[in-house]
């Protein structure tokens, strides 16, 4: 899938097994960058951005 490919909250949601209130906590926080089409459409989040936000938790391992 290509990065500027768009996508709607549900699909996010879904693809990151969490709520679609979450998807929109993140977006209206900043965390996640968003488009905002207004009334029904909603907003669209392209695949370049949900790879950053994933990117960017990514938790890595810490040696004790």
């Amino acid at each position: 899938m290509s990065d500027d490919t768009l996508l709607t909250v549900d699909e996010v949601a879904k693809r990151l097994s969490v709520h679609v209130d979450t998807i929109r906590r993140w977006i209206r926080s900043g965390e996640l960058e968003a488009i905002d089409l207004g009334g029904p459409a909603g907003y669209r989040i392209s695949q370049g951005e949900l790879n950053r936000f994933i990117r960017e938790r990514v938790t890595k391992r810490r040696d004790s």
